[in-house]
Formats: structure tokens, C-alpha cells, sequence
């Protein structure tokens, strides 16, 4: 009885700081009209000059807790920083396009040759962490560009999108992988809804 009472009351709390740090999106540049009679978009990921945390660059970050991994067991940073890479392609981008296209009529284009291409371009990452009896939500900050997909410096509308969460209201999220791919699930479903009321 008092592990469900906990079990209720943790799921409680995460659903009220879920909700009362909802993320923001906002259309800066341009309009979305050119939409409207779209079926799909060209989707690209851009990670440059990422901040990280505490950190102004995410090299910064890797190369320090690549380090103190390895400190504490041989070959264990390396593999991590790998990872942190590998994720991007292999957890991010798969979760933001399956909850896109579920949100949406507008479908992402993998052969790449829709009229418009979106570039995701994150700016910042906040990994969180999770050590059982405590734990910080992942969330990440990115800029959406959308551009003609033949002339991608012709940029037609610009939207930013903060506080993206990555949550998992079971704390299985021990994984600093999966924490962050469910921030862009987050802002996967979010983008899609987003334009979709804008182009009504």
C-alpha cells in the first residue's frame, strides 16, 4: 500500500512540473501559408555551436565527461562520446519524425525532394540526469528554419522552439540517450501541431 501511495504521489509530481514548465514556440520570421497545399517536407538536423548545461561549447562538455569517465574506468568516456554523437542520427532525429508525421498530414520526405526542406537546428542541450533518488529532466532549445529546398539561403519563416522536455513518468530514464531522444519527441509533436494550427 505505501509503495503505491509513492508510486501515485511521484507520478503526481512529475505531472505538475511537466505542466508547469511547458515548452514555447514561436513563429519570429515569415509566415507558414506556403504550407498549406504541402504533403510532406524535407527534414535536416544542424548541431552547431551547441551550448551544454553550464558549458558554451558542447566540445567543452564531451571532452570533460569523457575524461572523468575515463578516469574511473578505462575506455568508458570513449564509448560514451561516441554515443553522444551517434545518438543524434540513431535516437533524436527517428523520435522527432514518428511523432511528426503522427501529428500532422504534412509527412517527412526521406528521399529528400519535397518543395521545402525544414532545418532543425538545435542551440542548446540540458542532458539532466537521473541517480534514482534524484533526478533533472533533459530538455533542449533549438531554431527551425524553413527553406525553399532548391535554394536553402532563401529562408521563409524562422521559429523557436524552448524547453523541449524529455521526460519518463516511470524514472526508467537512467540514460542520458534516451532522456534527451525524448526531448525530441517532445518537439517533434509539438512542431507538428504548431504548424499545423498556423496553417489552417
Amino acid at each position: 500500500m505505501k509503495q503505491l501511495l509513492k508510486l501515485t504521489l511521484a507520478v503526481a509530481i512529475t505531472t505538475l512540473s511537466v505542466t508547469g514548465h511547458a515548452q514555447k514556440i514561436r513563429l519570429e520570421d515569415g509566415n507558414l501559408d506556403f504550407l498549406k497545399n504541402e504533403k510532406s517536407v524535407n527534414v535536416e538536423f544542424v548541431y552547431e555551436n551547441v551550448k551544454v548545461g553550464k558549458y558554451d561549447n558542447e566540445k567543452d562538455y564531451i571532452d570533460k565527461k569523457k575524461e572523468d569517465m575515463n578516469k574511473k574506468e578505462a575506455g568508458t568516456g570513449d564509448k560514451w562520446a561516441k554515443a553522444w554523437i551517434d545518438d543524434r542520427d540513431n535516437r533524436y532525429k527517428p523520435k522527432f519524425e514518428e511523432l511528426f508525421t503522427k501529428n500532422t498530414p504534412l509527412q517527412v520526405n526521406d528521399k529528400g525532394n519535397s518543395k521545402y526542406t525544414l532545418v532543425y537546428k538545435t542551440t542548446f542541450l540540458e542532458p539532466g540526469y537521473n541517480i534514482g533518488i534524484s533526478r533533472k529532466n533533459a530538455q533542449h532549445n533549438a531554431e527551425v528554419f524553413i527553406v525553399e529546398a532548391a535554394n536553402k539561403n532563401k529562408v521563409l519563416a524562422r521559429i523557436t522552439l524552448d524547453k523541449a522536455l524529455g521526460r519518463d513518468f516511470w524514472g526508467a530514464d537512467f540514460d542520458t540517450g534516451a532522456r534527451l531522444a525524448e526531448t525530441y519527441a517532445d518537439a517533434g509533436k509539438a512542431l507538428a501541431k504548431f504548424i499545423e494550427k498556423q496553417t489552417k
